[in-house]
């Protein structure tokens, strides 16, 4: 067995842990926040009176940051962990699947500019939401679909926006969305490195799997 046929079919990566199995973290962030490299804004505020959060899990989240900042209204994006149990993990600990977490990109936004609908309309269209623990050949739980929001209201709105792209993936013959819908929780910062990536390595490569069918969500 090859090392990717471990990595596709290693149960650890396909399920998620216990918090009785997962590893124990550390107390101190590995990253002390700096400023967005494209947009000249800090990734962990202070930010304009007003400036919203949501936080989106799509896969892999060197592209799914890069998406994000480049629509007009986003105050900063930042890259991270969230969704699981292991405080402060590092990237190599997320992909054990040992931490809970997925790879997801925090996105703070004003509302005056570009509307909650907006960005999940971006977040439908960019990504495969049917494909549970993975996206392409990238697979395990660090990989999986997941909109973690800040109250009530906007949870109701994700799953109305759900419900609605459901309805276009079947007709175009995909199976259930898989995304997950939660209240936000920690929200952890990935390595530096990891920041920006694709502005730091313009020729950096991370796949898109997009399904190609357009989100009747209005913006």
């Amino acid at each position: 067995m090859g090392i990717l046929d471990f990595l596709f079919t290693d149960p650890a990566k396909s399920q998620l842990p216990s918090p009785a199995d997962a590893l124990p973290g550390r107390v101190e962030p590995i990253l002390a926040p700096g400023r967005h490299t494209v947009l000249g804004t800090p990734i962990d505020g202070p930010w304009p009176a007003g400036t919203r959060t949501v936080t989106f899990a799509m896969g892999c989240f060197w592209g799914a940051e890069k998406g994000f900042w480049s629509i007009p209204g986003v105050v900063t994006t930042a890259v991270g962990y969230a969704g699981g149990v292991t405080p402060n993990p590092t990237y190599e600990e997320v992909c054990s699947g040992r931490t809970g977490h997925a790879e997801v990109v925090r996105v703070a936004y004003d509302p005056e500019r570009v509307s909650f609908e907006a960005l999940l309309r971006a977040f439908w269209e960019a990504h495969d939401p049917t494909q549970g623990m993975r996206q392409g050949n990238d697979r395990g739980t660090q990989y999986r679909s997941a909109i973690y929001v800040a109250d009530a209201d906007e949870l109701a709105r994700a799953e109305a926006a759900r419900a609605m792209y459901q309805e276009q993936l079947t007709a175009a013959g995909f199976g259930p969305i898989t995304t997950e819908i939660a209240p936000a929780g920690p929200f952890f910062f990935a390595e530096g490195y990891h920041q920006q990536y694709l502005d730091k390595n313009p020729h950096g490569y991370c796949p898109v799997n997009s399904t190609g069918v357009a989100c009747p969500v209005p913006a």
